[in-house]
Order: C-alpha cells, then sequence, then structure tokens
C-alpha cells in the first residue's frame, strides 16, 4: 500500500492568499502617509492568509521607540477594522 501524496496548495487556497495579500496592500496604502509624515515607511513582508501579516518598518521607523505603537495601534487596528478582526501583524528585521 503506498503513502498519499503530500497535500498541495488548491487554486482556491492560492487565490485566497492572493487576495487577501492584495487586501493588506490596499490597506497599508491608507496607513503609509500618516507613517512617511514622521520620516518612516512600512514594507509589506509576507501574508498568511487569513491572518497574519509581516511588515518591516523603514525610515525613521527603525529603533524608533514609538514603532511598537505604531505596530499594534495603528497597523493591526486599521487591517483588523478594515479586513478582519482576527488579524496579527508582526514586525521582521
Amino acid at each position: 500500500m503506498s503513502e498519499p501524496a503530500p497535500e498541495q496548495p488548491s487554486a482556491e487556497s492560492s487565490h485566497g492568499d492572493a487576495a487577501f495579500r492584495r487586501d493588506v496592500e490596499r490597506v497599508l496604502a491608507l496607513i503609509r502617509p500618516a507613517v512617511r509624515e514622521d520620516g518612516g515607511d512600512i514594507e509589506l513582508i509576507e501574508t498568511v492568509a487569513p491572518s497574519l501579516v509581516r511588515i518591516r518598518f523603514l525610515g525613521a521607523c527603525v529603533g524608533c521607540p514609538s514603532s511598537s505603537i505604531t505596530l499594534h495601534h495603528g497597523i493591526e487596528r486599521t487591517l483588523r477594522t478594515k479586513l478582519d478582526p482576527t488579524i496579527r501583524v508582526e514586525a521582521v528585521s
């Protein structure tokens, strides 16, 4: 008896990931102007549908003591409000 083949991502799953990433990009575009006003920026590194977003802080945000507040009370809260209340945002270096 042979072992079952490893599961491949379905077309629906891939589409869900792509749609989630597009939605996240759209919301980040709304947030970026405020971050840029303070000399920083955010880069979308990865999305894992349906609820994980990884970003990288750039410019003045790197090492800023307020970046944690920006991450959770600005970016994460906005994504949760506009897309899904279960979204988690992680900053990577």
